[in-house]
């Protein structure tokens, strides 16, 4: 057997279960990039207002086919933002009418966009039971957003204070704990029943919170949950390249233009959209799993949701790729979005054939 290095990689097209492709210009600017790698995509819910309504997530997803180049062959997966006072009928018509996927609860101002979340897990309980009866999978930012709980505590905190005993209540329901982040959520997922999930970004596997201050403050390696400690880090990394089925591919790319990210209270997100596929196959190199790769980012969280494994390819290629320290995104209209991605001004061993900027600029 040859111990010769891959050199081309083949993948059934990969899905990205967690994005946010916000709206207006800027959804212009970043759909398509999403759209030139994912087949699918579970897309946010947390715009300015929330999508609450069947019609308003509809319109949305209208407005993100209209960004997208012709013949992109790109779904976008709706969900419903969950509120104190959110009409548990109406997320039945939209699962019942196929336009919502799934439902996201942010608690009320954990995250960009997020202080009409909730505030009372247990008074949900009556939608809860509506999305367990209907197949709507409940999509979780697990964190407890308490003044008294350190910032790097709160996903442990909320493991055990709210999901151990919602998961109790509600043994029939999809879940999906989001963009985890420490070791405490690693070990519970894999503890509990065929039911709970969990994304991992790229972020959170090639970061330790070392690198929000190296050489200064780093705002754009600011996102919440934020990055923790290495021994975090190293959990993920173990999961995401386990082969376990319930741990998988979910970007949690959230583009922010500059003077929110460089200001006073700087927004909280990270954009990898334009070379995550890259920035995962690194780890999963690193960590002797290239062989894992498909299974975690193309085929455990179709199964998870139910729905086909896309059939058609995306190549990696073994050929360095620079990553430009700012992306030009131009929009439909002609204005220039300046973006920083992940791995800004790094070089990444894998490149994916066809290139990464439709429609961007490099700098």
């Amino acid at each position: 057997m040859s111990d010769a290095p891959v050199e081309r990689l083949s993948l059934r097209r990969p899905d990205d279960w967690h994005v946010h492709l916000r709206d207006g210009h800027l959804l212009q600017a970043v759909a398509p990039l999403t759209a030139a790698v994912f087949g699918r995509a579970i897309v946010m819910p947390n715009l300015a207002p929330p999508l609450t309504t069947v019609a308003a997530t509809q319109a949305y997803r209208e407005r993100i086919l209209a960004a997208l180049p012709e013949a992109s062959g790109f779904t976008p997966l709706m969900t419903a933002y969950l509120t104190d006072t959110i009409d548990a009928g109406e997320l039945e018509r939209g699962a019942r009418q196929g336009v919502l996927t799934a439902c996201k609860l942010y608690p009320a101002h954990a995250t960009t966009n997020a202080a009409a979340g909730v505030t009372d897990l247990e008074a949900l309980a009556p939608v809860l039971e509506v999305m367990e009866s209907c197949g709507l999978p409940l999509l979780i930012h697990g964190e407890v957003t308490d003044a008294e709980v350190d910032i790097f505590d709160r996903e442990a905190v909320f493991l055990e204070r709210h999901l151990a005993p919602l998961l109790r209540r509600h043994p029939g329901l999809k879940v999906v704990l989001e963009h985890i982040t420490t070791a405490e959520a690693v070990d519970f997922v894999a503890a509990s029943g065929p039911n709970l999930a969990a994304t991992i970004t790229p972020h959170h596997l090639h970061l330790n919170r070392n690198a929000l201050f190296n050489g200064g403050l780093r705002p754009d390696y600011y996102c919440l949950p934020v990055i923790k400690r290495e021994r975090h880090r190293l959990a993920l990394r173990a999961a995401a390249t386990s082969g376990h089925p319930r741990y998988f591919l979910g970007t949690d790319s959230a583009p922010h233009p500059r003077h929110a990210k460089e200001s006073a209270c700087g927004c909280a997100g990270i954009f990898n959209s334009p070379y995550a596929l890259e920035s995962y196959a690194t780890v999963f190199e690193q960590e002797g799993a290239l062989d894992r790769l498909e299974d975690f980012a193309s085929i455990f969280g179709p199964q998870f949701y139910g729905l086909p494994v896309n059939e058609e390819p995306v190549v990696l290629l073994r050929q360095p790729v620079e990553v430009p320290v700012r992306l030009h995104l131009a929009d439909a209209v002609g204005g220039d979005h300046a973006l920083v991605p992940l791995h800004a001004g790094q070089r990444l061993p894998w490149s994916r054939e066809g290139g990464q900027q439709d429609g961007g600029a490099r700098s």
